[in-house]
């Protein structure tokens, strides 16, 4: 693709208007499942190279798969999560070709009979639909070193331990419009498979992966485009810039005169542009057949109905139920985007703790605390129990607002000490008493007599600083309302 001069910015934006984008995205999941699929190698994460292989996993003559039933049960569990149907028979076959981490030559997965077949989710309002969801296996990992060469790499090194490890794939209709839809499907799908405990959802890690398909046509069209496939995106980020940059690419090529080649490109997030890999394959370059080692898979009802009474809470259902509480709808996503802040805003609720209260304080001092820290709540010494103590606190005026702000930050995040103990430590507990207040507030109004004058005059926002001055004296423990009310009569007097 040409660079693009900056008197042609404007341009590529209104050929954007002539042009309607089609995108579908393919999302392989890794299951957390202890074995691999086929064989019972470990799946642990980072441990040294070609140390978790097996004569299955390498192909070796004689050898016989024997399929993980655990890793069905984690597919039926998600495809009902993606409201798709769960066919009571699927196959596995084998699909051809030859990669240097693939030691069979062929990659056992399913085609024609997949395990979930015609779901949707909603995202933001609106449907996606899922064409289906199959199972099979992963390959290993090329490992590119050396100090020159392409990309910076001289020669490849192969690690197996991936190899096996089971996938689920994910195949969407070509429902989105935008890569900022295209990025809102896959982090709802990131959600979906954490909540459900299949997958952990780590891009970085590899255990989540896209593959975009994009094309284009004008709009008003009813026939898509050519499409081509951009494998292995990792990010979030990564997946948006690279169908900007595709969307872009494809435009000019037509504008040009040219034709957009099926092909599968590689995105290179350093260059932020798509190099083409390869013409793109299609169902028959693969020459699948039934895997002849393992039987077609009966799944009865009553094998999904166990399934489906073990489904947890999903993210928009506990967004709704959130909203329902009060929350805004940015708090809600923000809560559930985080699993384990959804889960302990979940127990402050189980434990009677004031939702709103308790949200103001996850999404300020807390949130603030995680970010700046770079921690999750779980790593922190604060508890649910501890959360609660505090909002009745407020709640019964022995502490105000701002105290227990205070304490959260100082005390109770870093030492997990009880909200109470800390008050009774420090001498916190709220000044109440109206005598007590009204003598500061006359100390203080007397102390300032310009003020004074200039609230008179009409400055009647000098209000703050007069309240500020006397939590400044109390040392924040003076009952806010009260503080207010006695300086509005002795001002007004």
């Amino acid at each position: 693709m040409k660079e693009i001069e900056v008197d042609e910015v404007y341009n590529m934006e209104d050929l954007r208007e002539k042009y309607e984008v089609v995108i579908g995205l393919e999302v392989h999941a890794q299951l957390k499942t202890k074995s691999k699929i086929f064989a019972p190698d470990s799946t642990e994460f980072g441990n040294e190279q070609n140390t978790q292989i097996s004569p299955i996993t390498l192909g070796m003559p004689g050898v016989l798969p024997v399929l993980n039933k655990e890793c069905v049960n984690m597919g039926i569990l998600l495809g009902l999560a993606l409201n798709c149907e769960i066919p009571s028979r699927c196959k596995f076959d084998r699909k051809q070709y030859f990669y240097p981490d693939l030691p069979k030559g062929y990659q056992i997965s399913q085609y024609d009979e997949p395990i979930c077949v015609n779901g949707y989710i909603n995202v933001k309002g609106k449907r996606i639909g899922i064409t289906r969801a199959h199972l099979e296996e992963d390959a290993g990992k090329l490992v590119h070193v050396g100090a020159a060469g392409i990309n910076g790499a001289t020669y490849s090194l192969v690690d197996l331990n991936r190899a096996g490890t089971p996938l689920l794939e994910i195949v969407s209709e070509p429902d989105m419009r935008s890569s900022e839809e295209a990025r809102n499907y896959m982090e709802e799908l990131r959600n979906i498979v954490r909540y459900l405990g299949v997958c952990d959802g780590n891009l970085e890690e590899g255990s989540m992966r896209c593959d975009a398909n994009i094309s284009i046509m004008p709009k008003g069209s009813k026939e898509f485009g050519t499409r081509a496939e951009i494998k292995n995106v990792n990010s979030f980020s990564a997946l948006q810039r690279a169908i900007e940059y595709e969307i872009d690419r494809q435009i000019e090529i037509v504008e040009e005169g040219g034709k957009v080649v099926q092909e599968t490109r590689l995105w290179d997030d350093n260059l932020r542009e798509t190099r083409s890999m390869r013409g793109k394959e299609d169902a028959h370059d693969y020459r699948y057949f039934p895997e002849p080692d393992l039987m077609p898979l009966e799944i009865s009802r009553e094998w999904v109905e166990e399934i489906r009474a073990k489904m947890p809470e999903l993210p928009e259902a506990k967004r709704q139920r959130y909203m329902s509480l009060g929350l805004s709808e940015y708090d809600a996503s923000v809560i559930v985007e985080q699993m384990p802040l959804a889960l302990f805003f979940d127990r402050v609720l189980e434990l009677g703790g004031n939702a709103k209260t308790a949200v103001n304080f996850i999404m300020g001092e807390i949130a603030a605390y995680l970010k700046e820290n770079k921690l999750e709540i779980t790593d922190t010494k604060l508890t649910p129990e501890n959360l609660v103590e505090l909002i009745q606190l407020i709640e019964k005026g022995t502490i105000s607002n701002n105290i227990g702000k205070q304490i959260l930050v100082e005390d109770m995040i870093t030492k997990g000490e009880k909200a109470s103990a800390i008050v009774e430590r420090k001498g916190l507990s709220q000044i109440s008493d109206e005598g007590a207040i009204k003598e500061i507030v006359q100390k203080i109004i007397s102390a300032h007599p310009a003020e004074v004058e200039s609230y008179k005059n009409g400055k009647t926002n000098l209000i703050g600083f007069f309240v500020g001055q006397v939590m400044k004296e109390t040392k924040g423990r003076a009952n806010p309302k009260t503080v207010n009310e006695l300086i509005r009569q002795e001002l007004d007097s």
